[in-house]
């Protein structure tokens, strides 16, 4: 479908409500509902919806984000927001994180506090030991070497 205000392909429908049972749509390009969406979209009149929840809106002191901004993109603007919408977003954490608060993550392998050397040292021993055909010590030191490589 084409645009209807340019011959770009419309990408975004937008639907107006204007009254109870009363719509208007609009098959728009990218750039068209930008300009329509954010510099000449019909004004409200008093006493809307629309109007009242632009007036009421909550809004970071430190960096100026809107609520709507945060629903709109998933980002906050700044560490306050946290604090500027806890009521808003303590039921949003809950819902997803099922809690409020930061457990983290647990590693799925041990970590590798061993480095390279000692690997390297670990199968000289190794060699070693088979040598001398010290079995039990190699079969230690293998068990060893298996277990700091996660196998």
């Amino acid at each position: 479908m084409k645009c209807q205000h340019c011959v770009k392909l419309a990408t975004v429908q937008i639907t107006e409500v204007l009254a109870d049972n009363a719509f208007e749509e609009f098959h728009l390009c990218e750039d068209c509902a930008q300009h329509y969406l954010y510099v000449t979209a019909p004004k409200k009149k008093p006493g809307s919806n629309r109007e009242f929840a632009d007036s009421t809106e909550k809004f970071c002191e430190h960096c100026g984000t809107k609520f709507v901004d945060f629903r709109n993109s998933g980002r906050l603007g700044c560490p306050h927001d946290y604090q500027a919408f806890q009521a808003e977003l303590l039921p949003l954490l809950e819902s997803i994180h099922s809690s409020t608060r930061h457990a983290g993550k647990t590693p799925r392998r041990p970590s590798r506090r061993f480095s390279a050397q000692e690997l390297a040292r670990l199968r000289k021993e190794l060699q070693s030991a088979v040598l001398k055909e010290s079995y039990e010590e190699a079969a230690r030191l293998r068990d060893r070497i298996r277990h700091i490589e996660g196998d």
